[in-house]
């Protein structure tokens, strides 16, 4: 009987423990993840080259009219900060991480993308109207979490149209 109850207890303790890595696999070995999942970029380069190089950062029009919008986090800001994106449009958000995990939302929207170190999240959104969005961090990323938060202005798709791709990327009025 009592060897029943061990091995009772230590397949309840497998058990949870296969569904707490599970849960928090992104959080503790992202290069874990990283060969699991074949993605393979260096996190401290990504901005050098490939789709999160500088120059390819904020919101760029594709040719059947949707937005592609790409971010990098990193501590303990999202770049670029402030986007401006058309409303009524659909944008294909793409997400990645150079330093730790990080949870990008979109206040008034259903959006809670989880990136860490060499993967790349994507959602996929739609605003109806014009408006500014609120994009924190909602995953504790170290001492300036609290100050992590990025912003989002959705403005009419002919005023889209009419601003220079590099203002894309700056919320300061044109």
């Amino acid at each position: 009987m009592r060897s029943r109850i061990v091995i009772e207890a230590v397949l309840i303790s497998v058990v949870v423990a296969i569904v707490l890595l599970s849960l928090r696999l992104n959080e503790i070995a992202p290069s874990v993840v990283r060969f699991f999942t074949g993605r393979s970029f260096d996190p401290a380069t990504i901005h050098l080259e490939g789709e999160f190089v500088e120059s390819n950062l904020g919101a760029a029009q594709e040719p059947d009219g949707s937005i592609t919008l790409r971010m990098i986090a990193q501590q303990y800001v999202f770049v670029p900060r402030c986007v401006r994106v058309p409303a009524n449009v659909p944008i294909h958000l793409r997400i990645t991480s150079a330093d730790a995990v990080h949870k990008l939302t979109v206040d008034d929207n259903n959006v809670e993308l989880v990136t860490g170190p060499g993967s790349v999240s994507h959602a996929e959104l739609r605003f109806a109207r014009p408006g500014t969005y609120g994009m924190p961090c909602h995953h504790y990323c170290g001492a300036g979490h609290y100050a992590m938060k990025g912003e989002l202005v959705v403005v009419p798709a002919d005023v889209f149209g009419r601003i220079p791709p590099d203002q894309r990327v700056s919320c300061a009025t044109p």
